[in-house]
């Protein structure tokens, strides 16, 4: 689940900053002043904190933690930028924002208290949700869920296979005629399938049954290695289907389904606090009357 607590910055924004920034870098040299402070390099600060000042505009704070919080939210290639150019380019950012706001205080309409507590209420809410799924995630947790999946589960036969599919029952019987007349299966279905895998010549790789939708993984398991079946029609059209081999698989170790049990129990622990927390909470809901296409309604907002 990804990260609701953190306070998505303004994308357009700091991609304008970043790639300023990055291009005067490029172009014009530093003043002399500034290359000599460069020179002799500020000794690192050891008492930082949230609180930490780092800059005022008209005497409002932005903080470290501000910073950082803003740093959380970014893309992945902002924040794979150098640690120099990320920091001023956030830093410019929460001036502007911290500039723009002030002036956006003063002139602040319902409509705009209205999203503010929308925000408010969702950034709360996520972080709520966060901090539960968070805590559900433990060593033991993660055993357990294993063992009720895995522990008693029998080794399970994967299958090896590549298809061809068309959009008529017609294409595929005229397909799967060739190929019982010596064509090759790979190359009728480079030349005729319409899917991804025709590319690799329609291998599909390992699968389990339970990956294929019903009528596909019928047909397979009702054959021999190396026959070729056909024409199955599932939702997607029609197929001719080779199966190249069949193993028996033991079931996997901790270690390679972890991340899958994880989330689990962090998608787990969330619906249960949701639910938990919908069903302990007096709701009165007061909608009688009130036409749903009122959505539609911006006049309701005011300007």
């Amino acid at each position: 689940m990804p990260k609701m607590t953190r306070f998505f910055a303004s994308v357009a924004v700091l991609a304008l900053i970043g790639g300023a920034a990055v291009a005067q870098d490029a172009k014009t040299p530093a003043p002399a002043s500034d290359a000599a402070k460069a020179a002799t390099p500020a000794k690192p600060r050891t008492d930082l904190t949230a609180d930490t000042v780092v800059a005022t505009v008209n005497g409002q704070d932005i903080t470290l933690g501000q910073m950082i919080t803003v740093r959380d939210g970014l893309p992945a290639q902002y924040q794979s930028l150098p640690d120099d150019k990320l920091f001023d380019g956030v830093l410019q950012q929460l001036i502007q924002q911290t500039a723009l706001a002030e002036i956006g205080e003063k002139r602040m309409t319902h409509r705009d208290e209205i999203a503010l507590e929308v925000q408010k209420r969702a950034y709360l809410s996520g972080s709520l949700l966060n901090y539960t799924a968070d805590k559900a995630v433990s060593d033991e947790a993660v055993k357990k869920a294993y063992d009720e999946k895995y522990a008693k589960a029998e080794p399970t036969k994967e299958y090896h296979a590549a298809h061809i599919i068309v959009k008529t029952k017609e294409e595929a019987e005229k397909i799967k005629k060739e190929i019982d007349g010596g064509a090759k299966f790979a190359d009728e279905a480079k030349k005729y399938s319409t899917d991804g895998s025709a590319a690799n010549g329609g291998d599909l790789g390992w699968f389990k049954l339970s990956d294929m939708v019903k009528p596909f993984g019928d047909a397979l398991v009702g054959m021999k290695d190396g026959e070729v079946a056909g024409p199955i029609q599932t939702q997607y059209g029609w197929h001719v289907v080779e199966l190249i081999g069949t193993k028996m698989v033991d079931a996997p170790k901790l270690a390679d389904v972890r991340k899958d049990l994880e989330g689990d129990i962090r998608q787990q622990a969330v619906e249960k606090r949701v639910t938990d927390v919908v069903n302990a909470a007096k709701i009165d809901k007061m909608t009688q009357g009130i036409d749903p296409s009122v959505l539609k309604d911006q006049s309701i907002l005011g300007n």
